[in-house]
């Protein structure tokens, strides 16, 4: 078990299923979320886009409370090199699952840990299948589980992850959003450095 005091953990996010997974890391911690512009270069790779934003969000906290270590996330849908993230509406959310039906698809979380200087940033990234899902069971899932603010338009703990997955290469907390195994390891590894 990690032991991070006297430092508060700050998780930069308002996504229910990252405080839920740093519950279930026993990590005490508070939520703060500040509205951040989710925009990118258009250099970088669709690959670098979720540790650019999260370096982005955990530098917007403007961290001045020494005893704080923020931890700030992004995750996205990458199929074919096209980019699919929160949709805009439930018309888009049906394209996407759409897209995503019988194929194979990575998921890529960007994690950054912040106390002031000290910054460390990573990502990983799962495949994930879908066999096919017909357009009713889209329709009822977009209806019903309103997953507006979820990458691709899903969530892998969801109604549709359990009838429409077939199979997952790689982390599933990463799927959902943050990367739990790696983030205890790169937190053991971060307190070492205080």
């Amino acid at each position: 078990m990690i032991r991070l005091e006297p430092f508060q953990l700050v998780l930069a996010s308002g996504s229910p299923r990252r405080a839920e997974l740093l519950k279930l890391m026993d990590l005490n911690f508070k939520i703060r979320v500040l509205a951040v512009e989710e925009n990118y270069p258009d250099e970088i790779s669709p690959e670098q886009v979720p540790a650019y934003l999260a370096r982005k969000k955990a530098n917007a906290q403007d961290l001045k409370d020494p005893l704080e270590i923020c931890i700030a996330a992004d995750t996205l849908v990458l199929l074919d090199q096209k980019i699919l993230s929160k949709p805009e509406n439930l018309d888009e959310a049906k394209q996407f699952l759409g897209e995503l039906s019988g194929k194979v698809h990575e998921v890529i979380t960007g994690v950054c840990i912040l106390h002031q200087d000290l910054e460390m940033s990573f990502s990983e990234t799962s495949q994930v299948e879908f066999g096919r899902i017909q357009d009713s069971e889209i329709d009822y899932y977009v209806q019903e589980y309103k997953p507006l603010d979820k990458a691709g338009a899903y969530g892998v703990q969801d109604w549709i992850g359990l009838i429409g997955v077939k199979s997952i290469r790689g982390s599933y907390t990463n799927v959902m959003g943050l990367p739990t195994e790696t983030l205890y390891r790169k937190l053991v590894e971060f307190r070492a450095r205080l």
